[in-house]
């Protein structure tokens, strides 16, 4: 009796330990299945769980240790130097926030004395006349950054094995709130916040287990492109700076902006509709679409409609930066294609010339300004997976 209540205190507390982080990290098969549910018990219940397995193994532990043989005693001392070891990585190693240090020396640049290259892929966010932009390879390793915009505190939000940026109002109940990256579900990152403990979603903002569960936080509009289109478009923008104590780590998601990423997590898929295909995705109300990257990479600019609302998706030359505007100007519906020779967006009914801001900048229709409509690059699992009602344009 003594030995079997030893095994299972041990099994207890070591399979605890292991499976509060196995659900909620990109093990092999833990992002397939619902788990959150599990692990979101086994880290609410913690304490008392780990108390339940020493109990358990108590009094086998006195009496081993007491009574025991020599050999007992140093089966006994194994077992616990296992425990300890498996405790040290499940706690201090394998936990996301241990992995992905947030930095504490926040520093943003205006263009003059910028040293992130104008190559780089940015999260860009302008609100009430400031403009930001926050480099995807940078974030990427952080998970999110905290700053203002416009006066407005904001959390930009990347997840690497999604290819997901999102940034979100960190209110929760009208109150300020603090995030840690947790774990991830279904290969998206997520974030606990410091007053509930609730867990939520980078992909939309939203708490899947806890107090708060159901609950949204409020997107704020952003925009993904290269930081020279961004600059061009928001030409007193500041620029985060890479945290020179991140080197190595930043070094790390080096090239992951044109695809070049080794990681089997985040490597794309060479041909389209895969599980790590890049899409375009736009959702309104209860309809979404995903665009295939390299259809948009061949025709430059399609037209088409989500929701009854017309669109026209286009891509830079730099064939990296792209945008979803409203084709509704005026009260005028427009086609656009793409001009080789201009190399620009051209509305067929007033045959204007449109920059990449959307902005008509030569033609009748000069002056013009297309609404943009948020959208996002992703992962074809990710937008299929939190998007299941999408459909694919073809």
């Amino acid at each position: 009796m003594k030995t079997l209540l030893l095994g299972l205190g041990f099994l207890v507390l070591v399979l605890t330990e292991i499976a509060r982080v196995y659900y909620i990290m990109p093990f092999p098969g833990s992002q397939h299945d619902d788990t959150i549910a599990v692990a979101y018990f086994i880290q609410s219940n913690l304490g008392l769980i780990r108390l339940f397995g020493i109990a358990l193994m108590g009094y086998p532990l006195y009496h081993y240790f007491k009574a025991g043989s020599r050999k007992m005693k140093v089966t006994v001392g194994l077992l616990l130097v296992v425990y300890g070891v498996i405790f040290y990585l499940f706690n201090f190693e394998f936990l996301a926030d241990k992995m992905f240090i947030q930095s504490e020396n926040k520093r943003l640049a205006d263009v003059t004395d910028n040293t992130v290259s104008i190559k780089q892929l940015v999260v860009g966010v302008s609100l009430h006349g400031e403009a930001k932009a926050y480099p995807i390879e940078i974030i990427g390793y952080h998970h999110q950054v905290r700053d203002t915009v416009g006066g407005e505190a904001i959390m930009v939000t990347y997840c690497t094995v999604c290819r997901t940026g999102r940034v979100f109002s960190p209110t929760v109940n009208g109150q300020p709130e603090t995030f840690r990256l947790v774990g991830m579900d279904h290969f998206n990152a997520m974030f606990e916040d410091s007053r509930t403990r609730s867990w939520w979603r980078q992909v939309n903002g939203e708490a899947i287990a806890g107090k708060l569960k159901g609950q949204l936080l409020r997107e704020i509009p952003s925009e993904q492109m290269r930081l020279e289109s961004w600059i061009k478009q928001h030409p007193n923008t500041l620029i985060l700076q890479p945290d020179t104590l991140f080197k190595e780590e930043y070094d790390g998601l080096k090239n992951y902006d044109e695809g070049k990423s080794k990681s089997d997590l985040t490597k794309p898929d060479s041909l389209s509709w895969k599980e790590k295909s890049w899409v375009v995705g736009v959702s309104l109300g209860l309809y979404a679409k995903a665009y295939d990257w390299k259809d948009l990479k061949k025709q430059r600019v399609i037209n088409d409609e989500v929701s009854s609302i017309p669109l026209v998706i286009a891509l830079e030359n730099d064939t990296a930066s792209f945008h979803v505007w409203n084709r509704i100007a005026g009260r005028d519906t427009l086609t656009f294609v793409y001009s080789d020779s201009l190399k620009t967006m051209v509305d067929t009914r007033t045959h204007s010339l449109w920059d990449w801001s959307g902005r008509c900048e030569q033609g009748s229709l000069k002056g013009t300004q297309l609404k943009t409509v948020q959208s996002y690059q992703e992962f074809w699992h990710s937008w299929r997976t939190f998007h299941p009602q999408t459909k694919q344009f073809k």
